[in-house]
């Protein structure tokens, strides 16, 4: 590298990428060596990595100044915040003129070079002396006035133009742009590489259903690159036959038509002439038959931009396969089309409308016209098509409800009656793809799909007509229709048909075998089905069809092993209300469904509710099934871990020796659920203070689990962290560690990152962590789980509670103690009011703000709290247990602080040595 050689990183906004091309393009010509994006990165790279990786090699960032470039939520922030905060060399280029209020006052006094409304001569000097630096004349200056005697060469037919040195194209016809478009910034990058992949004519073909926005996005890139063709022709492709004539007015636009000669003639004189031209964009849109757009495709040296419903352009185009908007885009669109719409509403309806680009647009319009979004968002389920019938989107021929009407008319027009029939059965399971593997299990048993059940090839030639006329997304392995397409379709359906349709659908998700619920080797497989099972639309359907019982308890297992305690409560409460209906409260299915309802009623933190329904499953079942029957011992065990969390330990430890006794008489010592029982006595003695005896429990569990179950199944894994947890309380804090490092591993990887669980052995392994001293690296790991256990579980989950009072009680051990004060101060306040004022996890809080207290020298405040902890252990444990001995201690360490000498002496019963008085802490 020279010494004028730099590595220049550019930052721009999306919108900007034909300046960012033109500025790369001039750099290097000027021997720089250039990273852009959209030149240099490929699909699937880590944006991220990517740009910080860039970044921090650079020796200049060339930003490229606009109204874009400063818009919030941008990722140009960040590289410019980088760049001054690394102090490196940020180059401002203002491609757009800009006021001071557009420019954040971080940057205001940072000089930058313009270049908009320069000639590309100027522009391209001013942009290589911001990079160089100003260079003084070493001659005589020309006077103002003198006319240049050389004009600027002709720009190189490859090279990127100067955005703003032409208007539009001289041989154009594009309509007007649609101010309103917004997002899609990905697509636009990968599009202009694609067409900028090859020296002779690139054809890119943009597919996907109707009302994604490919039309949209054609426009859009033709006029966001205007500046860099001569010749912009639109065609409208759809009906294949008329191309030659479409072809024959762009050649009498360039003169090469002949008024004596056909259409066709004419056509090929234009492919003939666009062969030896550049700088070309031709635009077929709405493609729909590839044989028959393919020998009108010209050739040379320009772009040929489709867009299709049809996704079979192999061997003819590259292909796009466009998706419906990132739910970001969806929000960006929505917010700036409706004045006041919050983050929240505008999650709800991108949801409600799948994120499908018209469907907001036409709800966009709907809701400016005065309908509320809650009256809308009910319209949807009650009403989908009047209310997707209702448009006044422009650029747009029909509104969704229509959109879906035609293509379904032509489909079956065209003879595809085994296509139409897969479509309405596709209509009434999930929005999630459908496994082709299910279709071709139950086909003997479907009664709508006509043709041969035995013909192997039917589901292709259903499948594909589909695909054609985008009204389904194809895959090798599955299918998908658009959530609003399906409502449309079930609109659109009458009463006799959707009986045995629905009948159908049941035979379809019957069929389906995905293995154990509890096993995380088969949860891929439920979690497709879950995803079926849980549409509104199929669970109050379908709730009532005896053949599918099996099949819907099964999956609110799943859903409660997998970590999804909300789509469990909502699936069992949906299931509970409709067989206590059908079949009665007693009956055993209706009972499974009250005990995966009140397990998940438990997980979400709501231990109260929880325990109602827990304990009346209960006495239901002693009274159906007898007391030693194995669901009732189920029953049993789940009330007994419901009141240790409510904090009636000494009674729940009652109930789970005798659920265990029970166990192992009925089933076995070995019986996953007799080892469960175990485990499960073995953590309530931890709670009580009998370490010695729940290690030697607990260790006798694990190896049992690991035999049976086998080393990373959750439930030996669960075993190991208890063990851990256990060796903690005795103090073997470094076997403890090496432990939970180990759970927590395998926890991430068998469970996932974000399961209760796996947070469960990160936040454990953090308290480990400071009990062994290494406060920093335990408070990084607590504000993690504190961060992730807020999003999954919730603000005011006891566990989220549980999170923030350790990170609190880090802090303090960090001498951080005025915000360990903020933040106990608020845990304690919540968890009074979450879980109440006895509850222990509300009682460790205390006692940890108490300590905090200490530290700040506020005894009056922490000697009152203590009071009121050891009170409430005096009552619920007695006086000599561990919890009210470790209070004691504390308060009587807080009255010698304040020189209560004697009265510590009375509560303790024994003198204090001051000098080796530590105050305690309780971690959860």
């Amino acid at each position: 590298m020279t010494d004028t050689t730099q590595r220049i990183f550019l930052s721009y906004a999306g919108p900007d990428q034909a300046w960012a091309e033109w500025a790369g393009w001039q750099l290097q010509q000027a021997g720089h060596q250039v990273e852009l994006d959209r030149w240099h990165w490929r699909t699937g790279d880590d944006f991220v990595q990517k740009m910080n990786l860039a970044l921090g090699k650079a020796d200049a960032v060339v930003a490229l100044f606009s109204r874009h470039y400063f818009e919030p939520k941008r990722w140009t922030r960040e590289e410019w915040s980088a760049a001054v905060a690394l102090r490196g060399r940020l180059v401002p280029v203002a491609i757009e003129l800009l006021n001071d209020d557009d420019i954040p006052a971080l940057l205001a006094g940072t000089l930058r070079t313009d270049v908009h409304g320069l000639d590309e001569a100027a522009a391209t000097s001013a942009l290589l002396e911001a990079v160089h630096g100003p260079v003084p004349p070493t001659g005589p200056v020309d006077f103002p006035g003198a006319a240049s005697a050389d004009a600027p060469t002709a720009p190189d037919a490859q090279r990127p133009r100067l955005p703003s040195s032409v208007g539009l194209p001289e041989v154009w016809n594009v309509r007007r742009r649609n101010p309103d478009f917004s997002g899609r910034e990905t697509v636009m990058g990968q599009l202009r590489t694609g067409l900028l992949s090859g020296r002779q004519a690139v054809v890119q073909a943009l597919h996907g259903m109707g009302g994604i926005g490919k039309t949209q996005i054609a426009l859009e890139y033709a006029h966001r690159f205007a500046s860099q063709y001569d010749l912009v022709w639109w065609v409208d492709a759809e009906q294949a036959d008329q191309l030659p004539v479409r072809y024959t007015e762009l050649a009498d636009r360039l003169g090469v038509a002949k008024s004596d000669a056909g259409s066709e003639p004419n056509a090929r004189a234009l492919l003939q002439h666009l062969r030896t031209r550049h700088r070309w964009l031709l635009v077929l849109d709405n493609a729909e038959h590839p044989d028959q757009i393919e020998p009108w495709l010209p050739e040379g040296p320009g772009h040929v931009l489709i867009t299709s419903r049809n996704p079979d352009w192999h061997g003819i185009a590259h292909q796009s396969d466009l998706d419906v908007f990132t739910r970001t885009d969806s929000l960006a669109y929505l917010k700036g089309r409706i004045s006041g719409m919050t983050t929240e509403h505008a999650d709800l309806l991108a949801q409600d409308l799948g994120d499908l680009p018209l469907a907001l647009a036409q709800a966009s319009g709907v809701l400016r016209s005065g309908m509320t979004l809650d009256r809308y968002r009910r319209l949807l389920i009650t009403d989908t098509a009047r209310l997707l019938q209702e448009s006044d989107v422009r650029d747009h021929p029909a509104p969704l409800a229509a959109t879906v009407g035609i293509a379904v008319t032509r489909l079956a027009d065209d003879g595809h009656a085994d296509a139409v029939a897969l479509l309405r059965l596709g209509a009434f399971l999930g929005p999630e793809p459908i496994p082709t593997a299910w279709l071709e299990t139950a086909r003997p048993r479907l009664a709508t799909i006509p043709g041969d059940p035995d013909d192997p090839m039917w589901l292709r030639n259903a499948l594909q007509p589909l695909g054609r006329f985008g009204l389904a997304r194809t895959d090798y392995d599955a299918f998908q229709i658009h959530r609003l397409t399906q409502a449309i379709l079930r609109t659109q359906t009458g009463p006799d048909p959707v009986v045995a349709i629905r009948d159908d659908v049941t035979a379809v998700l019957a069929a389906v075998d995905p293995g154990d619920p509890r096993s995380p080797a088969d949860w891929p497989a439920w979690a497709s089905l879950t995803a079926h099972l849980t549409a509104p639309h199929v669970t109050t359907a379908l709730a009532h069809q005896a053949a599918l019982r099996a099949t819907f308890s099964k999956a609110a297992h799943f859903l409660i092993c997998s970590g999804l305690p909300r789509a469990a409560h909502d699936l069992s409460a949906a299931l509970h209300q409709a067989w206590s209906t059908d079949l009665g409260p007693d009956h055993p299915d209706t009972l499974t469904c009250a005990q995966f309802l009140g397990h998940a009623t438990v997980e979400l933190g709501d231990y109260a509710k929880g325990h109602l329904i827990i304990e009346d499953t209960l006495v239901r079942r002693r009274r159906v099934l007898g007391a030693d029957h194995p669901e009732t011992l189920h029953s049993a065990n789940d009330a007994s871990t419901n009141m240790s969390l409510l904090g009636e330990t000494v009674e729940a430890r009652r109930v789970q020796e005798d659920v265990l006794a029970r166990r192992r008489r009925v089933l076995g010592e070995d019986h996953p659920d007799t080892l469960n029982s175990a485990h499960n006595l073995a953590g309530l003695l931890n709670t009580l203070g009998e370490h010695v005896e729940a290690r030697r429990m607990q260790e006798d569990v694990l190896e049992r689990r690991g035999r049976v179950l086998g080393e990373d199944h959750p439930s030996t894994l669960a075993s190991a962290s208890n063990l851990a947890t256990s060796l903690d309380a005795l103090g073997e804090h470094v076997e403890a560690r090496r432990m939970q490092e180990d759970v927590l591993e395998r926890r991430g990887r068998v469970l996932g990152e974000d399961h209760p669980s796996t947070l469960s052995s990160a936040s454990k392994l953090a308290t480990t962590l400071d009990a062994l001293g290494e406060h920093v690296e335990a408070r990084r790991m607590h504000e993690d789980v504190l961060e992730r256990r807020g999003r999954v579980l919730g603000e005011d989950h006891p566990s989220t509670l549980a999170s923030a009072s350790n990170l609190a009680t880090t802090l303090n051990a960090l001498r951080k103690h005025v915000e360990a004060r903020r933040m106990h101060e608020d845990v304690l306040e919540r968890c009074r009011r979450v879980l109440g004022e006895d509850h222990s996890d509300t009682l460790a809080s205390a006692s940890n703000f108490a300590s905090t207290l200490h530290s700040l020298r506020q005894y009056p405040e922490a000697a009152g709290l203590l009071k009121e902890v050891r009170a409430s252990y005096v009552r619920h444990f007695g006086a000599k247990h561990p919890k009210t001995e470790l209070a004691t201690r504390n308060l009587a360490t807080v009255l010698i602080a304040m020189g209560r000498t004697h009265e510590a002496q009375q509560l303790t019963g024994r003198k204090s040595d001051k000098g080796k008085r530590r105050f305690g802490r309780k971690r959860r």
